[in-house]
């Protein structure tokens, strides 16, 4: 269990970071090369390609990224395993707000029934 949870403590540190929460928003639509991640990386942070190149390593080092080198290009994609071991720590706390999301879900059902009927403004 505690090895468990420095590993979740240490997903939660890499994932802190803007940079490489946005490469991994990229890389959820599938696979990309190195150059147009640090591209769009660069023009929406200002940061230079190896700087950009550094953080795809931390990814990568840390799990929660592949890359597969062809030829000259290199292609990152997401690894899941490290997500899904956040996902499944974070289970034992969704009970804290799945309910109070199930009743916005209702309340926002009622508010669209109620515009739907004859008479309502």
């Amino acid at each position: 269990m505690a090895t468990e949870i420095v590993r979740i403590v240490h997903a939660f540190d890499i994932l802190g970071d803007p940079v490489r929460r946005r490469i991994l928003e990229l890389l959820a639509d599938g696979e990309l090369p190195a150059g147009q991640i640090a591209a769009v990386i660069g023009d929406e942070f200002g940061i230079s390609q190896p700087a950009v190149s550094q953080h795809l390593r931390v990814l990568r080092d840390n799990g929660f990224a592949t890359v597969t080198v062809e030829g000259t290009r290199r292609l990152y994609a997401v690894d899941a395993a490290p997500l899904q071991e956040i996902d499944a720590w974070l289970d034992r706390y969704r009970r804290f707000w799945t309910n109070r999301l199930d009743a916005l879900d209702i309340e926002l059902r009622r508010g669209h029934r109620a515009r739907k009927e004859p008479g309502h403004a």
